[in-house]
């Protein structure tokens, strides 16, 4: 392989560790992710209609717990290094990271919500923007091109590319809109483990990083912000905010790469893939 990367092959069954090692998985496991991803996106699809005016990020967060628990699964957030929800639902100028709790949901909002079922030890990491009511122009504008970023970043996950590569269409695609991409957070390797090697920058120089290989198991999912790019955490130690309060969007899919391209393992059953569903 080429440069220092490293790269791990894996069975399915075998216990793998965070050890700087980019996996590289098999049939099975490309199975266990599909079963994951699903019901992450089925999740995220019976949001739909619930997400509305007047209601909380708290009853968003009991009705994502419930389902995932009725799917078979558990929330992988649910204790996550203290963390004591089962999503993430970042409202206008927060990014990523929202607490839910008694915030109240109003006409005009976009949020995110963020899911990560984990499934028979495979995690199904992905989350999508939700229109409230009724959305300024430029909020529905800044969330469309959001969408377009992951689509464009996942058009360049294919044997040979490098995850330079993903970055850099991304940025280019946001920058030509004049919003700013976040550095501070990036996509991850999952499977197994729910954050491991390697890391997805959003915003990267084509042709640098490691070389997308068969096996590989990472999200994607780049936060977009409608001003500047500069990010501030709040006290809580999760939430983060853009600096300027300008809107943030994100969205994020969960792949595995192929023989000859990628496999989206978080698509939506019903097609409600973007907003306005």
């Amino acid at each position: 392989m080429p440069g220092m990367t490293q790269y791990q092959t894996v069975t399915a069954d075998e216990t793998v560790l965070r050890d700087g090692t980019i996996k590289l998985h098999g049939p099975e496991a490309f199975e266990g992710m599909r079963r994951a991803g699903r019901l992450a996106a089925e999740i995220l699809d019976a949001l739909v209609p619930f997400v509305q005016p007047g209601v909380t990020t708290g009853a968003i967060d009991d009705f994502v717990r419930q389902m995932t628990l009725d799917g078979g699964a558990i929330p992988a957030t649910l204790g996550y290094r203290g963390y004591a929800h089962s999503c993430c639902t970042s409202i206008n100028n927060v990014i990523c990271h929202g607490i839910p709790g008694d915030k109240v949901l109003r006409d005009g909002d976009i949020v995110n919500i963020d899911v990560t079922p984990l499934l028979d030890g495979w995690h199904g990491d992905s989350s999508r923007m939700y229109l409230v009511g009724d959305v300024p122009l430029k909020a529905r504008r800044l969330v469309e091109v959001t969408y377009e970023c992951l689509m464009l970043g996942i058009e360049q996950a294919k044997p040979g590319k490098r995850l330079g590569d993903i970055g850099a269409v991304i940025q280019r695609h946001a920058e030509a809109h004049r919003y700013g991409v976040v550095r501070e957070f990036c996509g991850h390797g999952l499977g197994r483990l729910f954050h491991d090697a390697p890391e997805v920058v959003h915003a990267a120089r084509a042709g640098t990083g490691p070389e997308l290989v068969p096996g590989m198991f990472f999200t994607i999912e780049p936060m977009i912000n409608l001003g500047k790019p500069g990010v501030k955490m709040l006290d809580d130690g999760w939430t983060a905010v853009t600096r300027d309060r300008s809107l943030s969007a994100q969205f994020e899919h969960s792949i595995g790469i192929t023989e000859d391209g990628c496999e989206i393992f978080t698509l939506s059953p019903t097609g409600l893939h973007k907003p306005p569903y």
